[in-house]
């Protein structure tokens, strides 16, 4: 039911169908003059098959009529509006009167509703009211259940990740290593969840609806890792995993002070070291709650101290993993003996590929310090087997996953899986009672003593975000492993060449992955890729943070208007956000970029369906190779681009004729 951008041959095999089919009546009822709409305003007509087919959907599945109208009116609503600025004047004078207010946050009112639906009881209006901010768009509904970052700048259309819900097809991606926009394989799986669950709700099962949604994500992560789903929890986010992972070390030694020791936290979420303290780490919480930012969270301790375990040292190189795990060690033991509940975290990937410390030191620490310690695995990257997430949990270290980063699912999907032994204390006591700003009892598995208390609610956006994520990793998976790593190889080759290209980039060195005898081949190569950016106006420096920020921005972004002729710029290209690190030299800080491989590169983005496995890898390295000639174009017209700052977009200002034709499933 995505209906992002009908070609023409599709409305008419469409619209044939509508003449035919008794069940697309909505088009003579809502609005009889089809042939004028078809012929003359595009944009309206997919308005009104989004309204039809969607309806037809909800009738097929015994909803009322009345009901199957204003729910689809909702979602047809959202979906125009989401185009608005789009749209010419006639074309907005040709929608009904009501888009406006069903595509509100604030739900219509009754006479607006009888006017959309004559033959509606007042029962049904008022269901539709009650459930109206579960009902709509898919993409809208996506933007539910996260903190700020989440939500969509109505300027760019895009989030605060640079990205987008909808299907972004004409962007070239390479950005796993922080977000990706849906895919349509993503957007398909997710909507198919949006429109069973309406049903649901429809039928009056509003908390059950959301719950079976939920559920069907633990089942469907818990099959892909080889795991049992009771001991899943779902997160709206990695650094809400973080939250949880301290709330569970409360449970074991309530009145016991938490040393928790980060790795690398430079290089992990912003909002991890916040988390990690037990304090709020944005203005808003995944369930809408308004938070004072950094203010501490009720029913955590106060005392937890923080302990920084750096993987670089001042000028920015690699400390050597000896050296590192010495200082772990150390730490711990201090902590041991003061008395201290210690939680160690491993760092599964970081933002810039680093992995510490290694599976062998944490085999030796358990054996020297028996349960006197929880390991939290931070593998929110999730660049790692089925088989080496099992090794960690035999290790009894809670692991944080996400389906937002290598996975290329929407931003806002974690979760934690637990093992046997800390999953047991969920049966023993209460959870701090602030996470109830959190988490939702739906997030966690039923029987959940400790989570009892939570709102009786479930988080209904981040069950559609897994669902899209779902999607991918099942795809991801029915590739082989050897064609997995064939692939990784050929991008890192590419990625190598550009580089060495160019003079004013530098890539970093890559750390090299192990973690047991049993990897397979692909996880231990190298999938992001960090590069250093020389500052074409102070050539003796490398861009700043700032600096780094806004090439990252205007790679997102149209720039024909700005620098006409160029293939390259209208191109619109995202990477991973900047990560600071020092300057060569230790003169101040630089911000550094990231091109990653995420799982949709190995099991194919699937707006080139259709093409051959060879020529798709191809044409996928064709765009790697644009994003670095932008990279040049931009470094090369430094000035003239800092004094316009040009802001990302949606969608180019035109699709330049070099763009490769992409097909829309």
């Amino acid at each position: 039911m995505n209906f992002p951008a009908l070609r023409n041959v599709e409305r008419q095999l469409i619209i044939d169908a509508a003449r035919q089919r008794p069940e697309f009546a909505a088009f003579k009822s809502i609005r009889p003059a089809l042939d004028e709409i078809v012929f003359t305003r595009p944009a309206v007509l997919d308005f009104f098959l989004r309204l039809s087919l969607e309806q037809a959907f909800l009738q097929a599945k015994k909803i009322p009529p009345a009901l199957a109208t204003l729910a689809a009116a909702r979602a047809a609503a959202q979906f125009i509006h989401a185009e608005f600025d789009q749209l010419s004047p006639e074309d907005r004078a040709a929608l009904p009167p009501w888009t406006a207010a069903m595509a509100g946050d604030i739900p219509a009112p009754h006479a607006t509703l009888a006017a959309i639906a004559p033959a509606a009881t007042a029962a049904q209006k008022a269901k539709i009211r009650a459930i109206w901010s579960l009902l709509g768009t898919t993409e809208s509904l996506m933007e539910t259940g996260g903190d700020i970052r989440l939500e969509t700048d109505p300027r760019s259309a895009l989030n605060g990740y640079g990205c987008s819900h909808r299907p972004r097809p004409w962007a070239i991606t390479f950005a796993s290593s922080t977000a990706s926009s849906s895919s349509e394989r993503g957007y398909v799986a997710a909507d198919k969840t949006r429109l069973r669950t309406t049903a649901a709700l429809l039928k009056g099962e509003k908390r059950p609806a959301i719950a079976n949604a939920l559920q069907a994500v633990r089942h469907g992560i818990a099959s892909t890792y080889g795991l049992a789903t009771q001991n899943i929890i779902l997160a709206a986010s990695g650094t809400d995993t973080e939250l949880l992972a301290l709330a569970l070390t409360h449970l074991a030694a309530p009145s016991a002070p938490i040393l928790n020791i980060l790795i690398a936290p430079e290089e992990t979420g912003r909002g991890v070291p916040m988390a990690a303290r037990g304090h709020h780490f944005a203005v808003n919480t995944a369930l809408g709650a308004d938070v004072t930012f950094e203010a501490p969270i009720a029913g955590f301790r106060p005392d937890t101290e923080i302990a920084n375990v750096f993987l670089r040292d001042s000028s920015g190189s690699l400390r050597a993993p000896a050296e590192i795990e010495a200082e772990i060690a150390e730490i711990v033991s201090r902590g041991i003996r003061a008395g201290q509940k210690i939680i160690l975290h491993a760092l599964d990937l970081s933002k810039t590929g680093l992995l510490a410390p290694s599976p062998a030191f944490l085999h030796q620490l358990r054996a020297q310090h028996g349960t006197k310690f929880d390991i939290v695995v931070d593998a929110c990257q999730a660049r790692l087997s089925p088989a080496s997430v099992r090794a960690y949990l035999a290790l009894d270290a809670v692991v944080l996953i996400t389906g937002s980063k290598f996975f290329t699912g929407p931003p806002f999907a974690g979760a934690a899986i637990l093992p046997e032994t800390i999953a047991a204390r969920l049966h023993h006591a209460s959870l701090p009672e602030g996470l109830d700003a959190y988490f939702g009892r739906d997030e966690f598995p039923a029987n959940c003593p400790a989570a009892e208390r939570l709102p009786q609610i479930g988080n209904y956006g981040l069950a559609l975000r897994w669902h899209a994520a779902l999607a991918e990793m099942n795809a991801f998976h029915r590739v082989p492993p050897a064609r997995r790593a064939e692939i990784l190889r050929r991008f890192a080759a590419t990625v190598a060449q550009k580089i060495n290209e160019n003079p004013a980039l530098t890539l970093l060195p890559a750390q090299i992955i192990a973690r047991n005898e049993t990897d397979e081949p692909w996880e231990r190569l190298p999938s992001i890729f960090t590069f250093s950016l020389r500052a074409p106006h102070e050539a003796t420096r490398n861009l700043t943070p700032v600096e780094a920020r806004a090439v990252y921005l205007w790679l997102n972004a149209d720039l024909s208007h700005l620098l006409p002729g160029n293939l390259a710029a209208a191109r619109i290209c995202h990477i991973g956000q900047p990560v600071k690190l020092p300057q060569p030299g230790g003169a101040g800080g630089q911000g550094v970029l990231r091109v990653s491989a995420g799982a949709r590169l190995i099991s194919g983005e699937p707006s080139h369906k259709g093409l051959s496995p060879k020529t798709r890898i191809t044409r996928e390295l064709a765009d790697l190779a644009t994003v670095f000639d932008k990279i040049d174009l931009i470094l090369r017209n430094w000035h003239l681009l800092w004094a316009a700052n040009p802001a990302p977009r949606y969608r180019p200002a035109t699709q330049p004729q070099s763009a490769p034709a992409r097909h829309f499933s």
